[in-house]
């Protein structure tokens, strides 16, 4: 790939180019870190031998130092093993991250707008870009509905472990009777369509709204009908975007979540057919809720598919949501049935 580089020609197409410079890169960032790891045991393995060779005073020094290049060695294996599941078809793409607030009203809208901060928070620590394509607020507090661009290398691929129903549990600061309320959230997930995979879609099957947008903006946002609502008449899907001061950007920007959304929905339909070999598999709705909240009468947030807990409530409602997204992947499960998963273009 860098000898292609290399040739008179190659910037000749400029868009081509660039995506071809990012893949290299992050190629060259997956094996320097292999290469990277290689070293450190070259280096540990030098350290045995002089702990070997070594008098006793000297041992006990060498001997520190290598349990604590250990230790180090630990944690960056952990994340070359993580990273090593990340070998789906789509892990490598921007993720579209959708809220929908379950039924309870403000409750619910309440506990959508904590989750829509904890994912923000998530993202930032990993290094993603954030852009808001839309989001709805609640009728008195939060959010009902919200979408973003999580922007960023393996960002479908770690955020993929988020996709279901979220319950919460807590003392309702809502109720002046101070009762223990449940709320859920549902998540959805889906990876950006790259220009590799062809969705068409004829454009008699696309209905169009355009309408003045809402919420937080600029002049240009909130008082001309900007915003886009592409609506895909045989599936019913909906798809809003209002975040550009441009109607023609919105609708590009909502026909590229559709077609993204149509594309999961090929994937779900063939994953349908395939669960009839082994076994059944439960909606993504309000029936199947993947992780508790729980924080009244005890503080504990668990994953119902891993196992995985932690009474650190509010470190996790503070975006520290590794230890589920790495255990999700660790099970193993998921990624080897995607890998049977082939759609035709």
């Amino acid at each position: 790939m860098e000898a292609e580089m290399g040739s008179s020609a190659f910037w000749n197409h400029s868009e081509r180019a660039q995506k071809h410079i990012a893949k290299l890169n992050g190629l060259k960032r997956t094996i320097s870190g292999l290469m990277a790891f290689h070293k450190r045991l070259d280096d540990a393995a030098v350290m045995v031998e002089l702990i070997e060779t070594a008098s006793p005073a000297e041992q006990e020094s060498h001997a520190k130092e290598l349990n604590g290049a250990v230790a180090v060695m630990v944690e960056v294996l952990d994340r070359l093993e993580i990273a090593s599941f990340l070998t789906g078809q789509f892990d490598r793409n921007n993720a579209i991250f959708s809220l929908q607030a379950g039924a309870g009203g403000t409750e619910s809208n309440d506990w959508a707008d904590i989750l829509f901060r904890m994912y923000s928070r998530w993202a930032e620590r990993r290094g993603f870009g954030i852009e808001l394509m839309d989001v709805q607020p609640g009728d008195q507090t939060g959010i009902s509905k919200a979408t973003i661009l999580l922007k960023g290398e393996n960002a479908y691929g770690y955020a993929k472990a988020e996709r279901g129903v979220h319950r919460l549990v807590r003392i309702s600061p809502f109720d002046s009777n101070k009762r223990r309320h449940t709320s859920f959230c549902a998540v959805d997930v889906i990876a950006e369509i790259t220009e590799e995979i062809e969705i068409n879609i004829p454009e008699d099957e696309i209905r169009t709204d355009v309408y003045r947008s809402s919420g937080k903006g600029g002049q240009g946002v909130n008082t001309t009908d900007s915003a886009v609502r592409l609506t895909h008449v045989p599936t019913g899907i909906v798809v809003v975007c209002q975040n550009e001061r441009s109607q023609i950007k919105n609708k590009a920007a909502a026909l590229n979540v559709l077609k993204a959304r149509l594309y999961e929905k090929k994937l779900d339909d063939k994953r349908s057919e395939m669960e009839k070999f082994y076994g059944e598999k439960g909606e993504i709705g309000f029936g199947s809720q993947i992780r508790s909240y729980v924080l009244q009468p005890y503080q504990m947030v668990k994953d119902l598919r891993t196992g995985v807990s932690t009474s650190d409530t509010q470190g996790v409602l503070d975006g520290d949501l590794d230890r589920f997204i790495n255990g999700w992947l660790r099970a193993g499960c998921p990624r080897h049935r995607n890998k049977d998963i082939q759609m035709d273009d």
